[in-house]
């Protein structure tokens, strides 16, 4: 069973590395763009936009329906990065218990 379940594991945890990137990648992308330091209308920043907003938008619309913008604050970010942190942690420690 360890054969099969702790690549598994390790996938998984890659995974969710890799989704924690694209939201760090799209807030900082989303904060260049609101500032004019980037031209939102370049090929690759727009594709870039595109693809991130397509993997990570629809995430944090299901959290901004649980917790509202305070203001101009927009906490979904910070949240999905905590509760990506709290998933990592979790699986980690299960493969420590069942290793």
């Amino acid at each position: 069973m360890d054969v099969i379940l702790v690549p598994l594991v390790n996938v998984i945890l890659i995974a969710l590395n890799l989704y924690w990137w694209a939201v760090v990648l799209y807030v900082l992308l989303e904060w260049l763009e609101h500032f004019n330091v980037i031209n939102r209308y370049n090929q690759f920043v727009y594709n870039m936009h595109t693809f991130l907003f397509r993997i990570v938008e629809p995430v944090l619309m299901m959290i901004r329906r649980v917790i509202p913008k305070m203001g101009t604050i927009d906490l979904s970010p910070i949240i999905l990065i905590l509760l990506i942190v709290f998933v990592e942690g979790v699986i980690a420690r299960l493969t420590l218990k069942f290793s």
